[in-house]
This record gives structure tokens, C-alpha cells and sequence, in this order.
């Protein structure tokens, strides 16, 4: 049986321990290829080079709606297509947790190896789905307030990719509201949209009307149960009660009204890119007759599609304060002009449940 002691912990085989760990959220934002990662921005800031901030292009695309008339007289007219610059940044976090004599801990035949992974793999999830609601909270927190060519760009994406129906009848979600959501946001592209985060209060209204269609897992026991995973409209749904909630005056009346965020293919860049030394055991022998210490220490790379994050400036990590400021995210621009809305997959719906 393995066994957590300092001089025998081997933290490569650790890592790969965690990571087959089963984290039903984290398959869910895999699956939907929501949440996705960067090429040529991973490799700029791996752990190997030792990057903080990366620009890399994002190339527009070619129009064939100006095609040109070939009536055997008249000369092509060349074009050519926009490079647009995107801003990705790294957020490095670390933890650590002391338990004494961690090794003479396994009895009754617990797998402790197990059960310490179980909980390094959910723990990495709160800290993803943390990063990931401050970075949507940033995104909708562009300035608007000015009338300069990217605040101007800022407040179309803004209220085009805002569905508000807290004064629309009763204010709820309903069997067509998603599907108005993603049509205003991304028009003819909305079929990019692919992953849905609610709170529980908007998940139960959808169930009442039986609009959610829950997924399933099976155990090695054949123990069946719900994964709290599940679809609406073929898009998948993530519960979590951490998503924004806000106490408001509606219609002359007090209201709670709630924050869902519907993404797409590609749309928001976080990924895990690794530390130099990710886990490491460090053996205290006289401390409370015996600990071990689990550190962990995590990087990651930090984007969203059709928005650039601004270089931090001296700083070799962003926090999650940085990440929900507005302040520090833009609308892509070639120099000239800024990527239009609709090329960028990430919507809200703001309801009363």
C-alpha cells in the first residue's frame, strides 16, 4: 500500500495519481471544450521559459460576402485579413496541509493515497471554478462609461451578450430563454454554445418545468446516481451556487436575482501548466511526535477568446482580484478596428430564478 512519508513520496507519480482521480466538473468543462488552453501561449509560458505575459496573434478571418465579379475586364482587387493581438497572462497558486504521522493514518483498509488525492483533485477544481467566475466577473466589468472606440466596443459586447429578463413577466427562465440569449449574443453563430453555469435556484425552476435532463454514472458496484450534471436545450449544465447572486429593487419590490453564464467552443483559456516542482513532502519528526506537510503549487495560463488581458506590469502572478477587474480586459483590435461581438462565445442571462 503506498504510503505518504517524505523519504519515500515520489511527487511524479503523486501528480499522475491526482490526475486520474474522477472530477465530474472537470470532465464536464473538458467535454463541452468550453474551457480549453492556448498552444502557442502554454509553450511561452510554461514553467520551462519561466513567462508571466504573452501576446500571441489572432488572426481574423476572410469575407466571402464581397466576393468580386469576373467579368473578364476587370482586375482583382486584393485584401488582406486583420492580426489581431491577444493578451494572456499566468496565475500561480500554492497551499499546504500538515497532518501528523500522515503514514500510520491508514487503518480499516483505507486507501489513504486515495483519499488524500480525492481531495487534492476537487480542491484544484474550487480553485479553477474560483478563477473562472473572476475572470467572467471581469469581462462583463469593462468600461462603458467613456465614448472612446474600445469602450464603445466594450458596451455593445456588453449588452448584446447580457439577457435580462428580471422585469420580463415573472422574471424566471423558461423554455425559450437560452435559446434567446445565444441568438442575441452570437446570432447565426449561436450553435457555439456549448456549456451553461447556474446557481441551484435557476437549475430548480428548470427542473420544475422538466427542462434539465440529468446525467448518469455507475460505479464499480453498479451503484447508479445523478452526477449533478446536466443538459438544457443539448447544452451542458453546471450547478454551482457560487455563481453570482445580487439582492435588487424590481418593479418597486425587493428580488434576488441570479447570474448564469453560457459559454462556447474554446471560449475561455485556463489551463494547468504546471510548476517546477508541483508536489513535495516535507517530514517534521519532533513536531506533535511526528508530521508531514503536503505542499502543492500550481500555474496557470489565463485568456479568454476575443479578449486580451493587460500585462501586468512587475507582476509575476495575477490574482483573483486582478482577474475581476474590468480594467484589465479589452476587446481585441487590430489597431483599427475591434473584433465584432458576435465572434466571441461567452453570454449571461441575469434572472430572478
Amino acid at each position: 500500500m503506498a504510503m505518504f512519508d517524505s523519504k519515500i513520496f515520489n511527487p511524479e507519480a503523486f501528480g499522475k495519481y491526482v490526475e486520474k482521480i474522477p472530477n465530474a466538473n472537470q470532465n464536464a468543462l473538458a467535454k463541452s471544450k468550453a474551457v480549453s488552453t492556448n498552444p502557442p501561449a502554454k509553450i511561452a509560458l510554461g514553467w520551462q521559459s519561466g513567462g508571466v505575459y504573452a501576446t500571441v496573434p489572432y488572426f481574423g478571418r476572410i469575407d466571402g460576402s464581397t466576393s468580386q465579379n469576373n467579368d473578364g475586364g476587370t482586375n482583382i482587387v486584393s485584401t488582406n485579413t486583420s492580426s489581431f493581438k491577444q493578451g494572456f497572462v499566468v496565475a500561480s497558486r500554492m497551499d499546504a496541509w500538515t497532518e501528523r504521522s500522515f503514514s500510520s493514518n491508514i487503518t480499516a483498509g483505507i486507501d489513504f493515497m486515495d483519499n488524500v488525492a480525492s481531495q487534492i483533485s476537487e480542491y484544484k477544481n474550487q480553485v479553477m471554478q474560483s478563477m473562472l467566475l473572476a475572470m467572467l466577473k471581469g469581462i462583463f466589468g469593462q468600461s462603458t462609461t467613456g465614448n472612446s472606440a474600445k469602450e464603445n466596443a466594450a458596451r455593445q459586447f456588453i449588452e448584446k451578450h447580457t439577457y435580462n429578463i428580471t422585469e420580463l413577466e415573472d422574471g424566471m427562465v423558461n423554455a425559450v430563454t437560452l435559446n434567446k440569449a445565444i441568438q442575441r449574443a452570437g446570432g447565426d453563430n449561436k450553435n457555439s454554445f456549448k456549456l451553461v453555469i447556474m446557481h441551484s435556484e435557476v437549475a430548480t425552476n428548470l427542473e420544475n418545468l422538466n427542462l434539465l435532463e440529468y446525467m448518469k454514472y455507475t460505479d464499480k458496484k453498479g451503484i447508479t446516481q445523478d452526477l449533478g450534471i446536466a443538459t438544457w436545450n443539448g447544452r451542458t449544465v453546471l450547478i454551482d451556487d457560487h455563481m453570482p447572486t445580487e439582492e435588487d429593487i424590481i418593479n418597486g419590490e425587493e428580488s434576488m436575482t441570479f447570474t448564469t453564464y453560457v459559454l462556447g467552443e474554446n471560449s475561455i483559456i485556463l489551463d494547468n501548466i504546471g510548476d517546477q516542482v508541483p508536489y513535495e513532502m516535507s517530514r517534521d519528526p519532533k513536531t506533535n511526535g511526528g508530521q508531514d506537510t503536503l505542499y502543492v503549487r500550481d500555474r496557470y495560463l489565463i485568456g479568454a477568446s476575443g479578449l486580451s488581458f493587460a500585462d501586468p506590469l512587475g507582476k509575476v502572478s495575477v490574482t483573483n482580484e486582478d482577474l475581476e477587474n474590468g480594467n484589465n480586459w479589452s476587446i481585441i483590435t487590430d489597431g483599427n478596428t475591434y473584433l465584432p461581438h458576435k465572434s466571441i462565445a461567452i453570454a449571461r442571462i441575469i434572472s430572478r430564478g
